[in-house]
Protein backbone atom coordinates (compact mmCIF):
# COMPACT_ATOMS: atom_id res chain seq x y z
CA UNK A 1 0.00 0.00 0.00
CA UNK A 2 1.23 3.07 -1.07
CA UNK A 3 1.45 6.55 1.73
CA UNK A 4 2.70 9.62 1.22
CA UNK A 5 2.41 11.07 4.78
CA UNK A 6 3.49 14.86 4.81
CA UNK A 7 4.69 16.79 7.73
CA UNK A 8 6.45 20.24 8.49
CA UNK A 9 3.45 22.51 8.37
CA UNK A 10 2.32 25.34 10.58
CA UNK A 11 1.82 29.01 11.71
CA UNK A 12 4.90 31.36 10.84
CA UNK A 13 4.65 35.15 10.30
CA UNK A 14 5.19 36.63 6.90
CA UNK A 15 8.91 36.65 5.85
CA UNK A 16 9.39 33.21 7.83
CA UNK A 17 10.43 29.85 6.89
CA UNK A 18 9.51 26.18 6.86
CA UNK A 19 10.42 23.08 5.67
CA UNK A 20 7.91 20.36 4.49
CA UNK A 21 8.93 16.54 4.38
CA UNK A 22 7.08 13.87 2.83
CA UNK A 23 7.82 10.65 3.45
CA UNK A 24 6.85 7.47 1.33
CA UNK A 25 5.92 4.10 1.45
CA UNK A 26 5.19 1.35 -0.57
CA UNK A 27 6.68 2.58 -3.69
CA UNK A 28 9.72 2.55 -5.57
CA UNK A 29 10.39 6.04 -4.54
CA UNK A 30 13.55 6.80 -6.69
CA UNK A 31 11.71 5.94 -9.80
CA UNK A 32 8.89 8.29 -9.11
CA UNK A 33 8.92 12.57 -9.90
CA UNK A 34 7.73 14.07 -6.75
CA UNK A 35 5.79 16.97 -6.88
CA UNK A 36 4.14 19.76 -3.99
CA UNK A 37 1.00 21.65 -4.73
CA UNK A 38 -1.21 23.54 -2.48
CA UNK A 39 -4.75 24.00 -2.18
CA UNK A 40 -5.68 27.35 -0.04
CA UNK A 41 -9.60 27.65 1.01
CA UNK A 42 -12.31 27.98 -2.37
CA UNK A 43 -9.48 27.77 -4.75
CA UNK A 44 -8.34 24.76 -7.12
CA UNK A 45 -5.71 22.79 -6.22
CA UNK A 46 -2.39 24.35 -7.96
CA UNK A 47 1.06 23.13 -8.53
CA UNK A 48 3.98 24.48 -6.69
CA UNK A 49 7.37 22.59 -7.61
CA UNK A 50 8.16 19.26 -8.82
CA UNK A 51 11.37 17.33 -8.79
CA UNK A 52 12.61 14.41 -11.06
CA UNK A 53 13.17 10.89 -10.18
CA UNK A 54 17.43 11.51 -9.61
CA UNK A 55 16.59 15.17 -8.84
CA UNK A 56 18.37 16.44 -11.71
CA UNK A 57 15.36 17.95 -12.97
CA UNK A 58 12.79 20.62 -11.35
CA UNK A 59 10.17 23.20 -12.24
CA UNK A 60 8.52 25.59 -10.20
CA UNK A 61 5.54 27.84 -10.17
CA UNK A 62 6.38 31.49 -10.89
CA UNK A 63 4.61 32.51 -7.68
CA UNK A 64 7.31 30.55 -5.64
CA UNK A 65 10.37 30.58 -7.71
CA UNK A 66 13.39 31.81 -6.13
CA UNK A 67 11.66 31.23 -2.90
CA UNK A 68 11.32 27.81 -2.45
CA UNK A 69 13.36 24.67 -2.89
CA UNK A 70 12.90 20.59 -3.54
CA UNK A 71 15.02 18.59 -3.11
CA UNK A 72 14.88 14.85 -2.29
CA UNK A 73 16.62 11.94 -0.28
CA UNK A 74 16.24 8.51 -2.24
CA UNK A 75 17.83 7.06 0.04
CA UNK A 76 15.05 8.03 2.62
CA UNK A 77 12.36 8.24 0.41
CA UNK A 78 11.40 11.84 1.33
CA UNK A 79 10.92 14.91 -0.27
CA UNK A 80 11.19 18.14 0.64
CA UNK A 81 9.86 21.98 0.57
CA UNK A 82 12.12 24.30 1.79
CA UNK A 83 9.76 27.52 1.71
CA UNK A 84 11.52 31.24 2.71
CA UNK A 85 9.95 34.51 2.60
CA UNK A 86 6.90 33.02 3.16
CA UNK A 87 3.83 35.08 2.45
CA UNK A 88 0.21 35.72 3.63
CA UNK A 89 -0.64 34.14 0.01
CA UNK A 90 1.06 31.15 0.80
CA UNK A 91 -1.31 30.24 3.03
CA UNK A 92 -2.87 26.34 2.18
CA UNK A 93 -2.99 22.78 2.42
CA UNK A 94 0.30 21.64 0.81
CA UNK A 95 0.29 18.06 -0.42
CA UNK A 96 3.22 15.66 -2.09
CA UNK A 97 2.38 13.58 -4.94
CA UNK A 98 3.70 10.33 -6.87
CA UNK A 99 3.94 10.35 -10.56
CA UNK A 100 5.26 7.17 -11.84
CA UNK A 101 7.58 7.41 -15.06
CA UNK A 102 6.68 11.06 -16.84
CA UNK A 103 8.07 14.31 -16.81
CA UNK A 104 4.62 16.03 -16.79
CA UNK A 105 5.02 17.99 -13.59
CA UNK A 106 2.29 20.42 -13.63
CA UNK A 107 -0.38 17.93 -14.13
CA UNK A 108 -2.53 16.84 -11.54
CA UNK A 109 -3.58 14.36 -13.41
CA UNK A 110 -0.19 12.74 -13.79
CA UNK A 111 0.25 11.49 -10.14
CA UNK A 112 -0.70 8.84 -9.14
CA UNK A 113 -0.52 9.09 -5.25
CA UNK A 114 -0.94 11.84 -3.17
CA UNK A 115 -0.69 12.69 0.38
CA UNK A 116 -3.69 13.79 2.92
CA UNK A 117 -1.92 17.78 3.01
CA UNK A 118 -0.10 19.32 5.56
CA UNK A 119 -1.55 22.95 6.62
CA UNK A 120 0.61 26.38 6.19
CA UNK A 121 -0.32 29.50 7.73
CA UNK A 122 0.99 32.37 6.89
CA UNK A 123 0.16 35.12 9.09
CA UNK A 124 0.74 39.05 8.43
Amino acid sequence: QVQLVESGGGLVQAGGSLRLSCAASGLAFSIYTMGWFRQAPGREREFVAACSWGGGETSYADSVKGRFTISRDNAKNTVYLQMNSLKPEDTAVYFCAADLATWAPRALSSYDHWGQGTQVTVSS
